[in-house]
């Protein structure tokens, strides 16, 4: 169920956000201390802005009130990812080639979970590999719990 929504709802932002020029990042229906909570995360060049993401915010709650794909009460979140914006397409494994991630696993690996370095992208088996120390190092994409940008200061 909550895929099918995940999905229903960015075919909707697709259609909001397609005209305006924005990257849907990501789209989210979790639950979290009882409440439910649709989050939206769009970016666009130059980044994007308070403004971008409350007209956003408007013209789908009122596709989202029109078609109620969502039975639950829930709280819409727009938003940007963030620096620390997470990789999840492939398109962000090839534009952010070169950059320093974040990577968390699910089970540790020799008592370690996460993990950092320099991406080098997804493999034919649409595997991660990274460089870390020099070394290229490869993870099984079923495995990962989260890919991130890592910021450095």
């Amino acid at each position: 169920m909550k895929k099918s929504i995940e999905t229903t709802v960015e075919e909707i932002v697709e259609k909001i956000t397609e005209p305006l020029g924005f990257e849907i990042v990501d789209v989210e229906y979790v639950k979290e201390a009882g409440e439910y909570y649709l989050r939206v995360y769009l970016d666009k060049e130059g980044g994007i802005s308070l403004d971008d993401c409350e007209q956003v915010s408007r013209k789908l709650s009122e596709q989202l009130d029109k078609q109620d794909p969502i039975s639950e009460n829930y709280f819409l979140e727009v938003s940007s990812p963030g620096l620390d914006r997470p990789l999840k397409k492939e398109k962000d494994f090839i534009r952010y080639q070169g950059r320093d991630v974040e990577i968390k696993l699910y089970k540790a690996v020799d008592g370690v979970k996460q993990f950092e370095g320099e991406l080098v992208g997804l493999t034919e088996d649409k595997n991660i590999k990274i460089i870390i120390d020099g070394n290229e190092v490869e993870f099984n994409k079923k495995e990962v719990a989260l890919v991130r940008l890592a910021i450095k200061f």
